[in-house]
């Protein structure tokens, strides 16, 4: 009987304790192979924290992860050989070119690579020779790239990858992205940017004050914990439904007009209006809903606020496709 393979990274009760402070508080997750998985949550929240353990820079407090069933604290030089990763933070070479960075990043897996064919496919041809003490941060973040690119990796890790990126290096990002699932990888995508997350993603885990509150798709984050405007149609409001509507948990604000009532709800409390309303004895003729946004499921979750509630932290790319 064939033994099922494990998944691509497995984490069970990751915690981790810096002095006093707490960046993991019990972190479970399961990325299954071939998928692109995108990690988000607000600077901060702990997602390089959780890299670093996945990769044995860090050593966990308490919890263990495991990337294709290898113990990535006792086997990390196994793991590292499987996995491509781009770092949030990183030093170059000063002095190296840029051949030689990808050329250092083969000989270190002992790969069959052509440095330059990595480097035209992250766009800097005609760069190989340069310095990367002259490269700009949008063309250091393509040499990452291409060194993370090295040997095939089974797992790529993508901690910010848009970084310092132009519109074209983010549409290239993504395509390469998608190319490396094709050959069969899984990818591992960490970011701040919801709109970065949602073009890439298969599921999507929301990370905030070092807990994992919420794994699903996109689409099912959306109508789990989206923040959406519902507006439903009765022949009358009877007395005390509007009330017991303002009472209802997720539900703010309120606004009724003749037999017209519209809530601004979080998640399922959508139902909960349809609910109480005809419980109080009201006759629905017609509702509509809007899906909400991916930045209100954020605020769902996190509770930073609402659409556009001035995080700070969190950005909106308009990238063209």
């Amino acid at each position: 009987m064939a033994t099922e393979s494990p998944p691509a990274v497995e984490i069970d009760g990751l915690h981790k304790q810096f002095g006093s402070v707490t960046a993991l508080r019990g972190i479970d997750l399961t990325v299954e192979r071939g998928e692109v998985f995108g990690f988000l949550g607000p600077n901060g929240a702990g997602k390089s924290t959780t890299i670093d353990c996945l990769l044995d820079y860090l050593r966990p407090t308490e919890g263990q992860v495991e990337v294709f069933g290898i113990d990535a604290q006792q086997e990390s030089g196994r793991v590292r050989q499987r996995v491509g990763v781009l770092p949030d933070g990183y030093d170059t070479f000063p002095e190296y070119t840029a051949r030689q960075h990808v050329e250092y990043a083969i000989a270190s897996k002992n790969a069959d690579a052509d440095p330059d064919a990595l480097l035209d496919r992250v766009g800097l041809a005609g760069a190989e020779t340069r310095v990367a003490d002259d490269f700009s941060k949008g063309m250091t973040q393509r040499l990452m790239l291409a060194m993370a690119l090295v040997g095939e990796p089974d797992l790529l890790v993508l901690d910010e990858p848009s970084t310092g990126l132009d519109p074209n290096g983010v549409r290239l990002m993504r395509e390469i992205v998608r190319e490396e699932v094709d050959r069969g990888a899984t990818v591992f995508f960490s970011s701040h940017i919801l709109d970065q997350v949602e073009r890439v993603s298969d599921r999507v885990g929301i990370l905030a004050d070092g807990e994992l509150v919420a794994v699903d798709s996109v689409e099912g984050l959306r109508g789990a914990g989206a923040v959406a405007t519902l507006t439903v149609h009765c022949e009358s409001l009877p007395d005390g439904a509007v009330a017991a509507v303002e009472g209802l948990d997720g539900i703010d604000p309120v606004e009724a007009e003749d037999g017209r009532l519209t809530a601004t709800c979080a998640g399922s409390a959508k139902v909960d209006v349809l609910d109480v309303l005809r419980e109080h004895g009201a006759e629905i003729r017609d509702f509509e809903s809007d899906a909400g946004s991916l930045e209100s499921v954020f605020a769902a979750y996190t509770g930073e606020g609402g659409d556009g509630g001035g995080r700070a932290a969190v950005e909106i790319s308009e990238v063209a496709e």
